[in-house]
């Protein structure tokens, strides 16, 4: 599993790997885009973000919600993000069609999410991811207008992203800045819910080998808490050929940090990668990937990921007890 949030996380991002636009490979490098890809890119996540709110309204009501903790007007907050995805689809579409380019369609998505907790945290991680791409893909886009609008649905997504956050008591603005992700990065997340479904159009991204956290019985706290990486090493070995003599280092992205920490393989047979101490500075939705290089963080030599932790500022961890490992 790529993400380590609480329980209720865990259970809701249990990944299906599969569908048939989704592609796995151990050599994964960078992709060449345009403005044509890159809104496609973007019409494919808010796909996947409108029919994530459009399950979660059928499946829980109001009261539901209420009752796991949401107060109103929460409930109808969340039709509005769903408007809002719904308007995001609408104006790519509309966007990529009238310059003549086909555009993508929606897939077959499975989320696992069972109450309304699992929904909220996985609402709050998807929203992120969503803000990580747009961002990411900010330098490429050449046409002004559609960077303008990337840059206002951007904004939107972020104010989705802070409340939420705080709907779940934590930091609606934990890092001064937004953290941008590049384009296999944020496919290799997205991947994880589709489970079917075509489309007409072929995008050139492709996924990154799975990176496992290993569940913890603490919050992530910066400048403190370990991180091991389940079986990455057995994995590595297996797909790159990596040794026990070969520096592998787990870089983390946090806002426009990204800091590498050389891995360590750890005791016995379970062929897990750990680094005993997490960054310093380092805040709020934090992604991290393993990497041959402690400089040059491209695709082309990232060997796992992309993972996700929720680290909180040190000394900043939160008093109630977090939720146990199953």
């Amino acid at each position: 599993m790529r993400y380590s949030l609480t329980l209720a996380a865990s259970l809701a991002l249990s990944a299906v790997q599969a569908g048939p636009i989704v592609t796995r490979d151990h050599i994964v490098t960078t992709p060449t885009v345009n403005d044509g890809i890159i809104l496609n890119y973007a019409l494919t996540l808010e796909y996947l973000e409108r029919k994530f709110y459009m399950d979660g309204l059928a499946n829980y009501t109001q009261a539901d919600f209420v009752a796991a903790g949401f107060e109103d007007p929460f409930y109808e907050n969340l039709k509005e993000i769903y408007f809002d995805e719904q308007v995001h689809v609408q104006y790519l579409s509309d966007a990529l069609e009238a310059a003549g380019i086909t555009p993508t369609n929606e897939l077959v998505y499975s989320f696992g999410t069972t109450n309304p907790m699992q929904f909220v945290t996985l609402s709050s991680v998807l929203e992120g991811v969503g803000v990580s791409a747009y961002l990411g893909a900010a330098r490429d886009i050449m046409n002004k207008d559609y960077l303008t609008a990337a840059g206002s649905i951007l904004a939107v997504e972020a104010r989705h992203t802070s409340y939420i956050r705080a709907s779940l008591n934590q930091s609606p603005f934990p890092n001064p800045f937004d953290t941008p992700l590049r384009y296999n990065q944020v496919f290799s997340l997205a991947a994880d819910f589709i489970v079917g479904g075509s489309s007409p159009v072929a995008l050139p991204f492709k996924e990154f080998p799975e990176l496992t956290l290993q569940c913890s019985q603490y919050y992530y706290e910066a400048d403190r808490s370990s991180v091991t990486f389940s079986g990455a090493f057995k994995q590595a070995a297996k797909d790159f050929g990596v040794t026990r003599d070969t520096p592998i280092y787990a870089v983390f992205f946090s806002g426009l940090q990204k800091l590498p920490v050389q891995v360590r393989i750890t005791a016995g047979n379970a062929g897990d990668y750990k680094i005993d101490r997490l960054p310093a500075g380092i805040s709020g939705q934090v992604y991290v990937l393993l990497s041959k290089s402690s400089t040059d963080f491209s695709d082309e030599n990232t060997i796992a990921g992309v993972a996700i932790l929720e680290v909180y500022k040190k000394g900043m961890i939160p008093a109630t007890p977090k939720e146990k490992c199953h």
